[in-house]
């Protein structure tokens, strides 16, 4: 049934079924949460193991000859930098290894050029009017920092291939106070797209009005396909270079999604000037990162071929979490005409979209009757979505019998909502 040519004793009709499925579905009371894309527990347990890696009759000198339980080694142990740029597709030579989160990274980079500004330019807090632009559907974490240090955030959407870059070349190239701009360029968070290479080389080729405009691309899942190869991702540093825009970017990753989210490694990918510049100011804030943690993480996986063999225990968790998903709004959804969803092949996330204006009142029923998801407008700048119709999904953390049951009160919840919205604009079918 196609809820936008109904009539509205159909609609009427259909409303009272959806709401008596809903309360026979949950009436022994659910609690469930998909709001964040947290490993599951059987997640965890993939990478137990690594924790014999090292003991007390262990050797712990890097391949530099570095006594890992010692200070010093402020970018890195050279077997780590080696591992997570091949998860990057870069050099190692690029690299620089951080603690478990590769979101301080960001918070410390852009905090030090608030403070000192970026290879000498000037502070970002002495810029007034400071913007930065923010894809939407996006990663609400991302938008909350820079709105922390008082930028204006400006949306720009998301294509099927990427952020709009006609908007994104008009924007940097003719007004010096945007500073930077967002990028999860692989399995996007939310919309679990893949930016293209035509994407990527525009970005390289950007010629910003801002001297110290940067490109913030956190690959967090380079590595994090569902089925066979991972998807292939233009190399934006060696893009960058080859465009004569070396110092325009800079890339992180993780383990936080492979390994243990709160003790993992991380690492950012750029230029020698832009390192130079991170260590100018790590270099008061420690004596040097937790190299055990790195040797530990080095030794194991050995090399990016066996991060990525270790993933594919991760995809067969992952998989068959968005296929259930998919396959309930399919049934319950699939001829409505009242939602879409994307499909993602890797990441942690998917974005489902509402008729305009019954986001809120959807996430909220399904609050009401135990399910908990994503607050609507997390995915835009200020967490307000305009259009108030994007909900991210995130299938991850729940079991396969709750993710089913999720769903289905999203399904409903949407039903209601959608019928409720047609009639009050009248836009439904007169008998």
């Amino acid at each position: 049934m196609n809820y936008l040519n109904q009539s509205i004793e159909a609609l009427i009709k259909e409303k009272t079924a959806c709401i008596a499925q809903l309360e026979k579905l949950t009436e022994k009371g659910l609690s469930l949460d998909l709001s964040r894309g947290k490993p599951s527990k059987l997640q965890l347990e993939i990478s137990m193991e690594m924790l014999d890696t090292l003991n007390h009759t262990s050797d712990f000198i890097a391949e530099n000859g570095q006594d890992c339980r010692n200070y010093g080694g402020i970018d890195g142990i050279p077997e780590a930098k080696r591992m997570l740029a091949d998860m990057m597709d870069t050099a190692p030579d690029h690299v620089l290894v951080g603690g478990n989160s590769s979101l301080t990274l960001m918070y410390q980079i852009i905090s030090h050029a608030m403070i000192h500004g970026i290879c000498g330019s000037k502070p970002w807090s002495q810029v007034e009017n400071r913007k930065f632009l923010c894809p939407v559907p996006g990663y609400d974490r991302h938008f909350t920092m820079v709105d922390h240090f008082g930028f204006e955030l400006i949306p720009v959407p998301m294509l099927e291939d990427g952020p709009d870059m006609d908007m994104v070349q008009a924007l940097v190239e003719n007004d010096e106070s945007i500073k930077g701009i967002w990028c999860v360029p692989k399995y996007q968070n939310p919309t679990g797209i893949v930016f293209s290479d035509e994407v990527v080389k525009r970005f390289a080729a950007l010629t910003p009005k801002a001297e110290d405009f940067r490109i913030f691309w956190d690959n967090a899942y380079c590595v994090h396909a569902f089925e066979g190869e991972n998807a292939d991702l233009l190399d934006i540093i060696g893009a960058c270079e080859e465009a004569g825009n070396p110092d325009m970017v800079y890339e992180f990753c993780s383990t936080s999604k492979i390994t243990f989210p709160g003790s993992g490694i991380s690492a950012v990918a750029c230029s020698n000037a832009n390192l130079a510049d991170i260590k100018g100011f790590l270099k008061f804030a420690t004596i040097g990162p937790d190299k055990m943690n790195q040797l530990m993480h080095a030794r194991y996986f050995q090399n990016g071929k066996g991060i990525r063999c270790h993933m594919k225990k991760h995809a067969a968790v992952m998989a068959p979490k968005f296929t259930a998903a998919y396959r309930v709004l399919e049934e319950m959804l699939g001829d409505c005409g009242i939602a879409h969803w994307t499909y993602a092949k890797g990441g942690y996330f998917f974005s489902y979209v509402t008729l305009q204006g019954c986001a809120t009142r959807i996430v909220s029923m399904c609050r009401e009757y135990g399910v908990k998801f994503t607050p609507a407008g997390a995915t835009h700048p200020y967490g307000v979505d305009p259009s108030d119709c994007h909900i991210r999904i995130a299938p991850s953390f729940a079991g396969m019998e709750e993710i089913t049951m999720a769903v289905g009160v999203l399904a409903l919840c949407t039903k209601i909502v959608s019928i409720e919205k047609v009639l009050e604009s009248g836009n439904y079918v007169v008998a």
